[in-house]
């Protein structure tokens, strides 16, 4: 049976974090509130996990599982040959709704799906998201739905969809826009975005003013 702690309670969330952390280690899945819309987290490092992950979800490993951070320091030991402009983007928008697409480092052991070399990376700006990451380290985040359905905007939402197979729910209160990320690929020579969400055109271009836009 699911655990939920509603962790707008300081005994909760306590409570809930350490469960959640406990549960990560175990290889089980949580879903965690985010500043765009609730995700379902597993250990980044364990395949069997992040398999549990894209079974829950009804998703094939061709749609790789994203990597939410609790630092900006940690690209460092994720990432191969990241560029000026990644990090500028990173420095500019983390912790916020910006997902960058870079090559990993190719010590890492992890399988998140057929990602080709490549990982999403975001810092989420959530005081729940940020604690537990620092408890866990990183996490395999996908959004908390099945695939194909609304991605969840409150931990109810989340709770209908995914049921029992996740372990620990983390209610941090609905979502405020409940928008998705503006994902920016940056493993190439130029930065090329890949999804606009909550960060607009005009902004992405105040920082990386070379970004291209695909059909424009």
């Amino acid at each position: 049976m699911s655990l939920l702690f509603d962790c707008s309670v300081p005994d909760d969330r306590i409570h809930g974090l350490a469960a959640a952390a406990t549960a990560i280690r175990r290889g089980d899945l949580v879903v965690l509130p985010t500043d765009t819309v609730y995700g379902v987290g597993a250990d980044a490092f364990s395949p069997g996990a992040i398999d549990g992950l894209l079974s829950a979800k009804g998703r094939g490993r061709d749609m790789p599982v994203p990597v939410l951070v609790g630092s900006p320091s940690t690209v460092d030991g994720l990432t191969f040959g990241l560029s000026r402009t990644a990090r500028d983007l990173v420095e500019a928008f983390w912790p916020g709704p910006l997902t960058v697409v870079v090559r990993q480092a190719p010590t890492l052991t992890w399988d998140l799906g057929d990602a080709a070399g490549s990982v999403a990376l975001r810092m989420p700006l959530h005081p729940v998201a940020i604690e537990l990451l620092r408890e866990t380290g990183p996490l395999g985040v996908s959004s908390a739905n099945r695939s194909g359905h609304p991605a969840a905007s409150d931990v109810g939402q989340a709770r209908e969809q995914l049921g029992d197979s996740v372990s620990v729910y983390l209610d941090g209160g609905p979502c405020a826009d409940a928008v998705p990320s503006t994902i920016v690929d940056v493993s190439g020579d130029a930065p090329v975005l890949l999804r606009l969400g909550a960060l607009d055109l005009d902004v992405l271009r105040s920082v990386a003013p070379d970004l291209v836009v695909p059909g424009s």
